[in-house]
């Protein structure tokens, strides 16, 4: 193994995170590995001088790491959101148009809804809304706070505001479907496409709430 590739191989140990913008980063380094060996080699210093004083430019591999590292969380976070932005709405949308499409108006339950039940669903609703707009609120401050921050403090706050945007998503559809379990299992069932749908949110929550675990775990990973 060059002198190269072992230092590729230790820096890809390291890193946690997107396969295919980790691979990006590695070949990116692999080039700027290479180049530098080729200019030392022109210069008349052997193959493996070359590659060590390549590689001793490039940076000690625990240094380039927490930077990339901090560069691939960033990558993951700003994923999950545009996920949530984008994901959440749409199931919302696309499970309203399949009651009224599949099961029709409210009247037509068997059972009756109780108050308590009407407020869970204007929490949840309104999560709905509110959770887009707390993932580009999200977006908009990573961006503003990258020209600020250096890149192992801006992931860790990324963290933060991903955590918060997932969480209240998970949180307000793991009430919505405990609540009406309790009530009327049978309304999270109203039809076939209904109920598919609803079982795509959960799943959907469930991912996004482990996408974001993934980007805490980068600012873990930094830090140690």
């Amino acid at each position: 193994m060059t002198v190269i590739e072992a230092y590729l191989g230790d820096l890809c140990t390291r890193l946690d995170g997107p396969a295919s913008a980790k691979r990006d980063l590695l070949r990116e380094a692999r080039d700027g590995l290479n180049d530098a060996a080729d200019a030392y080699r022109e210069g008349g210093w052997s193959e493996r001088e070359a590659q060590e004083r390549a590689v001793a430019d490039f940076g000690p591999v625990n240094v380039i790491a927490r930077d990339y590292q901090a560069e691939l969380g960033m990558h993951s976070g700003t994923r999950t959101l545009w996920k949530l932005v984008i994901g959440v709405p749409m199931m919302q949308l696309a499970w309203d148009y399949a009651r009224q499409w599949t099961f029709g108006d409210w009247s037509r339950l068997a059972t009756p809804t109780p108050g308590w039940y009407l407020y869970v669903a204007q929490i949840t609703h309104g999560s709905v809304y509110l959770v887009p707009v707390l993932g580009v609120f999200a977006l908009v401050c990573m961006r503003w706070l990258s020209r600020r921050m250096g890149g192992v403090r801006l992931v860790r706050t990324a963290g933060v505001l991903i955590g918060e945007a997932v969480g209240l998503n998970l949180l307000s559809v793991a009430l919505m479907v405990f609540a009406t379990g309790i009530l009327d299992a049978s309304r999270l069932f109203l039809s076939v496409p209904c109920g598919i749908l609803m079982v795509l949110w959960v799943v959907l929550s469930v991912r996004l709430a482990l996408l974001a675990r993934r980007s805490w775990r980068s600012c873990a990973t930094i830090v140690a």
